[in-house]
């Protein structure tokens, strides 16, 4: 198991997805060439990434059941949730009001400006925000029907479901407590981790290891463990997005400078700014959030972030939630050989800079 490669699983999960979405294609191509457009950027929205949520999947099937007994089935399954965590950015960068994705242009853009150059009737923004859902909506469905029609006895595939509905359940009410947020302009530090738990931390790390483990036939005491190390690292993960989405390199991560600032987010590393500036400098920070900003605003709020503790705290909260999510791991009941890849799995997570 040490000679795991993660470059090659990347690979693997690619390959089961160019081959699903050439065949949801033949099935489409009957409507003609508006759903063959609608196909080009659903292949585009499940290119490149992590895949982080595949890995944990595989790896949570492995702790439990160390020898797969389908490995074709397996990589199908895990590709499934590559598909929901499109589907997901398809929705949010709508929801967000996001030029890119990955230095490419976002979804609801891209379907703007072909109505725009095509001069179109009616609003190009519209069109590009239909566009969005119905792709979004799309992936998702998609995402249902890979996992169900893996490959793997129906028996063994019921439990993964189980996990899988709950998983979208969080994600997308995780998603509305976050535009909420955002709408009421405030959220202090339990919000915020409230909102991070429930949009992305579970979806990233915890459903997923479940997935793989009920797949797996994990026993309930099994999957409570894989929790006691799944959230932990999932938090840490969107802990270090948010650090990103706001000090990360944009040639690097795909996105302007201080995007997070940009879009109002109210994260936790904004919520700790804001609980620990002097008054003038929070205030600052707070009317900022949400507006447009030049290069040298988003560097003034950078230093408020800065000057204010907020991002060693944020930095600190990572470690300490790391190794608790390691600790957790080392009592855990799995395979001995999936827990030195589940370890590394964590730290790629945590430590990235994209």
């Amino acid at each position: 198991m040490s000679s795991w490669d993660p470059a090659d699983f990347r690979s693997s999960v690619q390959e089961v997805l160019d081959g699903f979405l050439d065949e949801q294609g033949r099935r489409l191509a009957p409507l003609g060439p508006d759903a063959a457009r609608l196909m080009v950027e659903a292949r585009t929205s499940a290119q490149g990434g992590k895949r982080f949520r595949a890995a944990f999947c595989h790896w949570g099937y492995r702790a439990v059941h160390p020898e797969v007994a389908d490995e074709a089935a397996l990589a199908r399954a895990c590709a499934s949730l590559e598909l929901l965590h499109a589907s997901a950015l398809v929705h949010d960068d709508y929801m967000d009001a996001s030029d890119t994705r990955r230095g490419r242009p976002a979804t609801h853009r891209a379907f703007e400006s072909e109505h725009r150059s095509d001069a179109w009737r009616g609003d190009p923004e519209q069109y590009g925000a239909a566009a969005a859902i119905l792709l979004g909506d799309l992936l998702l469905s998609w995402a249902d029907e890979l996992l169900r029609r893996c490959g793997f006895p129906l028996v063994d595939v019921a439990p993964a479901l189980d996990v899988f509905d709950l998983c979208r359940s969080e994600v997308i009410a995780g998603q509305f407590l976050d535009v909420s947020v955002q709408a009421r302009g405030r959220a202090d530090v339990a919000t915020a981790m409230a909102v991070l738990r429930y949009k992305s931390a579970k979806y990233s790390v915890e459903r997923p290891l479940h997935v793989g483990a009920a797949l797996g036939g994990a026993s309930p005491a099994q999957l409570d463990q894989l929790s006691d190390f799944g959230l932990p690292i999932g938090e840490a993960f969107q802990l270090r997005d948010d650090l990103l989405g706001v000090f990360g390199d944009p040639e690097t991560t795909g996105k302007p400078a201080g995007d997070d600032l940009v879009e109002g987010k109210r994260t936790v590393l904004v919520a700790l700014a804001l609980q620990s500036a002097p008054a003038e400098q929070a205030r600052m920070l707070d009317e900022a959030l949400g507006s447009e900003l030049t290069v040298t605003q988003v560097d003034d709020l950078r230093a408020v972030i800065e000057d204010s503790g907020a991002r060693a705290e944020v930095e600190q909260m990572i470690s300490a939630l790391v190794e608790t999510g390691l600790s957790a791991l080392d009592a855990a009941d799995v395979a001995p050989g999936a827990r030195g890849v589940l370890t590394d799995l964590a730290a790629a997570a945590t430590q990235r800079t994209v």
